[in-house]
């Protein structure tokens, strides 16, 4: 179920947990932030309308398309990408440093492209870890059991998941999410290790 790299225990400041659509990532950052109080949620920038239920500065900052130009200008985006249906996504460099100044490990909850990214910026202070669907189909079952995907825009899911899959070993470890609470119990562990903390 687990797989790891070696990690740098006690010297991290990001936590990135990556996963196609699906696979559970959004859950897993769900739990470990109602548990833990040293992990706060980068809250990404976007230019796609909100869900019901989804409140600006909580789950995303909700951005029209100008001002989201203006931020990547300036060079305020750590990442960004915009997606096959226009949607754009990026993680603000000022709220990530901010709660970094103030002591706390920052937890993400992004898209493979972007957790690459932000690897790349952050390097060792930085734990990636792979959420992992034990197949595509089960994948495909939990998009459709969503019921917010038009059949075209499942195709497009599925076909960026048979891509992002690919990018695992790229990541310092790979959790199968097969189980919710054997998976949750293994990233709870990567994290321990890689902060020093116990929680």
């Amino acid at each position: 179920m687990l797989e790891k790299k070696p990690l740098n225990a006690g010297k991290g400041s990001v936590v990135v947990i990556t996963a196609p659509s699906g696979a559970g990532k959004t859950t897993l950052a769900k739990k470990l932030l109602a548990e833990y109080d040293q992990l706060v949620f980068s809250v990404s920038a976007t230019t796609r309308a909100p869900r019901a239920n989804e409140v600006h500065g909580r789950d995303y900052h909700f951005l029209d398309r100008e001002t989201f130009d203006q931020h990547i200008e300036q060079g305020d985006f750590l990442e960004w990408e915009e997606f096959y249906n226009g949607s754009r996504y990026g993680t603000l460099r000022s709220d990530v440093e901010h709660h970094i100044k103030n002591g706390y490990f920052v937890l993400f909850d992004v898209e493979v492209k972007g957790a690459l990214n932000l690897k790349n910026v952050y390097g060792d202070a930085c734990l990636s870890v792979f959420i992992k669907p034990p197949s595509t189909e089960v994948l495909e079952s939990r998009l459709r059991s969503r019921g917010t995907e038009s059949e075209e825009t499942l195709r497009l899911r599925l076909d960026r998941a048979k891509m992002e899959l690919q990018q695992a070993g790229h990541f310092d470890a790979i959790v199968v999410n097969d189980d919710f609470d054997l998976a949750y119990a293994a990233v709870k562990d990567l994290i321990t290790q890689f902060t020093g903390c116990s929680y």
